[in-house]
């Protein structure tokens, strides 16, 4: 005879503590307390009755709302703070590419949906990349609002992989470029502008948002504290990338002149604004950096380029400067500068002549 798997109790009644597919605020699984005077059995056919609709998500709270309808929600709360240019990337990909899932209920999202959408953005790696990444922080949103069962998330996206796009090679300045640096017949506001990218290893934003005041030229030393940023053309200030962004950066010699003289020479605070504006707009920026290009005779360069040949060059220098060092310089992580110091190393390594070195015994 089968030993009863519940045991009852002096109250008379069997009883058993199931989870109900939702979680406590500290994230630990509720559980609800099943109760029968009937028998071992029968409380085992109750069990297994809260397991099923637990599977089938019928304990949890259904939402009418549609997968693009709530997107839209839960960019609007969950995603609040974030940058214009993320937000504007996410409503690119809901309004456009969760279109397709506008009939379907949050609560009913299957992988043959999230399929449905990566399918129709085929070939276009980065698109579908973003579409997982959206679809991925909504369906959580909708796992914390408790209109999907926590354990349906795996069910959702196990298994399902996107192309990454395969990011452009980072390359540091041309020799042609290097000598253009301080051959090219800039304006006062070009010249200043690349110096500072060059020489200072800037983002583009940070060098943007420079004013005087950021200056310590008798101490040879720049400030970095906040980026400038578009909305569409207007600019706006914001903070740094991150909290590493906040910096002290040494003004190398060769450009420390031309731009003590151009701070001194400016009308308003800040280094690069539009005519008439205490700012530069993007339109402005667009065209800086257009007259740059033509001045260098390198229609693919960017400013970020100016960025890995600072981050290269002081690669290119350890042990003389540490790699903590660079990514404080940088305000970055030491994880990127590694990897770029690791490309360099493989550059230059000499195995044979390290191993020669390294056990001559003479």
């Amino acid at each position: 005879m089968a030993t009863a798997k519940y045991t009852k109790g002096k109250d008379g009644y069997f009883q058993a503590r199931v989870w109900d597919g939702t979680y406590t605020e500290a994230g630990v699984k509720h559980r609800v307390t099943l109760r029968t005077k009937k028998s071992s059995r029968a409380l085992e056919e109750m069990v297994r009755e809260m397991e099923e609709k637990v599977k089938n998500r019928d304990i949890l709270k259904e939402s009418k709302a549609s997968v693009q309808e709530y997107a839209r929600t839960w960019l609007d709360i969950y995603k609040h703070d974030a940058e214009l240019n993320t937000k504007a990337m996410y409503r690119h990909i809901i309004d456009t590419h969760l279109d397709i899932l506008k009939s379907v209920s949050i609560s009913a999202v299957r992988k043959t949906d999230v399929l449905m959408c990566l399918n129709v953005a085929s070939g276009k790696a980065r698109t579908q990349e973003q579409i997982l990444l959206t679809l991925k922080q909504v369906v959580r949103a909708a796992v914390t609002d408790k209109h999907i069962a926590p354990g349906i998330y795996m069910e959702i996206f196990d298994g399902i992989r996107v192309k990454k796009q395969k990011k452009t090679d980072k390359r540091p300045l041309t020799s042609e470029e290097k000598a253009a640096v301080f051959s090219a017949d800039f304006t006062n506001i070009q010249k200043a502008f690349v110096y500072v990218i060059y020489g200072c290893g800037l983002r583009r934003g940070e060098a943007l948002a420079l004013e005087r005041s950021d200056f310590d030229f008798d101490g040879k030393k720049l400030k970095v504290d906040k980026s400038l940023a578009f909305d569409k053309n207007t600019p706006y200030i914001k903070s740094t990338k991150s909290q590493n962004g906040i910096r002290e950066i040494p003004i190398p010699s060769n450009i420390l002149p031309f731009l003590q003289e151009y701070c001194r020479s400016l009308g308003q605070p800040r280094l690069f604004c539009t005519t008439g504006k205490d700012i530069m707009t993007k339109s402005s920026y667009v065209k800086l950096w257009a007259g740059i290009q033509q001045k260098m005779g390198s229609p693919d360069l960017t400013a970020h380029i100016f960025r890995h040949n600072y981050c290269t060059n002081l690669c290119y220098q350890i042990p003389t400067v540490s790699i903590k060092k660079i990514a404080e310089l940088l305000g970055d992580h030491e994880k990127m500068v590694i990897e770029v110091y690791n490309h360099i190393i493989l550059e230059k390594e000499d195995a044979e002549r390290a191993v020669e070195m390294a056990l001559n015994m003479e």
